[in-house]
């Protein structure tokens, strides 16, 4: 299940609009593995853009290290609900509405890139983390940029409904840098803001800005600077009051860590060439991730 393809979802925008209108705490009333085995279908969130986590090459075929670890847990679901011939329906998502659409059961299962934190999880569900991130800087080697101090009175670019948004604009203020602050729906986005020259640096988690860097036109004449200003912990969401779905979710997540299999996921996306450029991250893994992969815990870092 490395490369599995959009299922055809002709219905999707409305569906995508009523969920955006439901009320923020709606949940689904039947138990998620009910509702799989009643449909046969588990709907997968997933990103498009969020190399090398969550995107789509080829043929609407989606990939990345975060589907690698989901396909894992539609296994486990598939044996759960003895539906071997389970098909999966995946949703794009985006930062917007990612929440939303968990929480009134569009989504299932969200694999993308998503920072479990203390606030949303009135919200939503997270499973155990499977990755840290740092939040820097994404600059051209000669933009004079080095830290966040040198953005005082420059345009920044972020991402929509982000924790860099968030950290970005309090920081504007707090420290009255009187910075211009774009926030882009997705990293495609803002790509093209930032080789545009619109912003003089993009301000997200290093890995991702690490993904947006191998697909510029020059990917050598970027790089990542700054003092990281938080750590952000990737979890896979789903919809609050659910332990069953949440425990097994969890339990195939910890399997693949203490055994060692998720060393051979993230040593095939990070310091391997990726599709579609065939880039390497040289992202080695780091001592925190090593021990959280150890003892596995699905624990916000705010």
């Amino acid at each position: 299940m490395n490369r599995l393809k959009l299922l055809s979802l002709a219905c999707w925008p409305i569906v995508a609009c009523l969920a955006l209108l439901q009320p923020a705490a709606a949940q689904v009333a039947q138990p998620t593995l009910d509702k799989i085995r009643s449909a046969n279908i588990i709907a997968v969130g997933y990103r498009e853009a969020s190399i090398p986590f969550s995107y789509v090459i080829g043929d609407n075929q989606v990939i990345g290290f975060s589907q690698d670890i989901c396909n894992r847990v539609i296994d486990a679901v598939k044996v759960r609900t003895k539906r071997p011939d389970l098909q999966v329906r995946f949703i794009p998502v985006t930062s917007q509405n990612r929440i939303p659409l968990v929480q009134n059961g569009t989504v299932d299962l969200e694999c993308g890139v998503t920072t479990n934190l203390k606030a949303r999880q009135a919200q939503v569900s997270f499973s155990n983390t499977f990755f840290v991130a740092a939040t820097r800087l994404l600059t051209r080697k000669d933009s004079g940029i080095h830290d966040f101090p040198d953005l005082v009175g420059k345009t920044v670019l972020t991402n929509q409904g982000t924790t860099s948004e968030h950290i970005l604009r309090r920081m504007n203020i707090e420290k009255q840098m009187n910075m211009r602050i774009i926030s882009a729906r997705d990293y495609g986005e803002g790509r093209a803001t930032l080789e545009s020259g619109r912003a003089v640096a993009y301000m997200m988690d290093d890995v991702l800005l690490a993904g947006t860097r191998s697909l510029t036109a020059k990917p050598t004449e970027w790089v990542i600077v700054g003092t990281p200003q938080s750590l952000e912990a990737y979890a896979f969401m789903m919809r609050n009051g659910d332990p069953e779905f949440r425990q097994l979710v969890n339990a195939t997540m910890a399997g693949l860590m203490k055994s060692g299999e998720i060393n051979a996921m993230y040593a095939k996306w990070f310091e391997k060439p990726v599709p579609p450029k065939g880039v390497n991250f040289e992202f080695p893994m780091s001592e925190r991730l090593r021990a959280l992969y150890a003892a596995p815990n699905d624990r916000a870092f705010d």
